[in-house]
């Protein structure tokens, strides 16, 4: 039986991608310019993903890889943790297990893994803050009996594995464009021509009405861009815990056009369009995401800063513990769910609303969201668009399953436990 979507499960699947605008960057906390060094590496790693043009699902694996290298360098100082590359081989003896040590190690692994992650960050974000540390980031030392050997060689072990992990961060995947970062090296062609939103819909861009369309626009700096499918490669992407990006797959996918079922979706999302209220319009722009910001994956470390903050905000031996563990599990379960969700999206190429609605509704009067400022008009089906500006109307990339879904699912199960 095909996976059956409710109203409910319908905004969970489209009405994020369907009905946002963005949000505004937020600054590095001031909360965090002391005590836990883990939650100030943690708000560098979010200031460099809104300084970057990574996607969700490589914000996602970039957060994940640079809480992994501390996480393994703090193993090293740890009576039981083990490190995900070199298991405990290199485990310090009890007596040089200090906070200081700890300190040092994982500022050194986070700082290789932030330079690595969001080279164009260095200068701007993580050489200040070894600065402010009192760190040396030119020490490369891998002299494993000292802390700055551990971070340095941990931190080479888990970016290495990583850059070989079919995320294709270096460029040099054979099939990518040489030298781009996380290019697609799949061959993947979508099945539809462009949508150009500057102009009227034009139904025959649309071969197949069940995959999704790209669209051109002209983006916030002002250039007219296409872009392509964000995370093309992703279901060969290295999971942490999965066995395959495939575990998880739907095994019916999305309802299909011309089922009652993609009708019935696509009518409740024009009830909701139609019907926003001031407090969902705050919370679509609160769960907006789009560039400049830390992204869905981002937005959960948001959310366990806060939880940091309140349980782990000092700088005690036990704080940083908690704090390292806390960010590793996090941040890897949003990595899986992350690899899952576009797993479905490479599995499917799901057509989303912007080309659902138009070309469903193309030639009939509906009722819904008419712009800003405008709140509910009567508006040509072919004219129907998101809450969300013209030059982010729709992410780049297939609606089913929902990033943000698969994320925040992850995200919160983990705050839960």
């Amino acid at each position: 039986m095909r996976d059956r979507i409710s109203r409910r499960n319908f905004l969970r699947t489209v009405g994020v991608g369907g009905l946002v605008l963005l949000n505004p960057p937020r600054l590095l906390s001031s909360q965090t310019r002391g005590g836990n060094v883990v939650l100030r590496w943690n708000d560098a790693f979010l200031q460099g993903v809104r300084e970057s043009k990574l996607g969700p699902p490589m914000v996602s694996r970039a957060l994940a890889v640079a809480h992994t290298c501390i996480f393994d360098a703090w193993a090293a100082y740890d009576r039981l943790a083990l490190g995900t590359r070199v298991g405990g081989a290199l485990r310090r003896p009890a007596r040089e297990r200090s906070l200081i040590n700890k300190q040092t190690a994982i500022s050194v692994a986070a700082y290789r893994a932030g330079a690595d992650l969001f080279p164009a960050s260095v200068a701007t974000i993580f050489d200040p803050l070894m600065a402010s540390l009192g760190f040396d980031p030119a020490d490369h030392s891998v002299d494993t009996s000292t802390p700055t050997g551990i971070g340095n060689r941990v931190s080479t072990a888990v970016l290495a594995f990583r850059h070989q992990d079919g995320a294709n961060q270096l460029g040099d995947e054979p099939g990518g464009l040489p030298g781009v970062a996380y290019s697609d090296y799949t061959g993947f062609a979508p099945a539809n021509g462009p949508m150009d939103i500057r102009f009227a819909f034009d139904p025959s861009t649309v071969s197949d009405p069940n995959r999704w369309q790209p669209l051109r626009y002209v983006d916030g700096t002002g250039t007219l861009v296409t872009p392509r499918f964000v995370g093309a490669q992703w279901q060969r992407v290295t999971p942490f815990a999965l066995t395959s990006s495939a575990q998880e797959r739907s095994p019916n996918g999305p309802a299909l056009y011309g089922s009652g079922e993609f009708v019935d979706q696509a009518e409740a999302l024009l009830e909701i369009s139609a019907g926003l209220t001031d407090e969902q319009k705050v919370i679509a722009l609160y769960w907006a995401d789009g560039p400049r910001s830390e992204l869905p994956p981002g937005h959960w470390n948001l959310f366990a800063q806060l939880v940091a903050h309140r349980d782990h905000t000092g700088d005690s031996e036990h704080d940083l513990d908690q704090a390292v563990k806390f960010f590793f599990v996090l941040t890897n379960a949003i990595l899986d769910a992350g690899i899952c969700a576009w797993d479905n999206k490479c599995a499917f190429a799901s057509v989303r609303p912007i080309t659902a609605i138009r070309f469903l509704f193309q030639g009939r009067q509906v009722r819904a969201w008419g712009g800003p400022g405008q709140g509910a008009q009567t508006i040509r089906g072919e004219d129907w668009f998101p809450y969300q500006t013209r030059s982010f109307p729709t992410p780049p990339f297939p609606e089913y399953s929902s990033g943000h879904s698969n994320f925040s699912a992850a995200g919160a199960e983990i705050l839960r436990l």
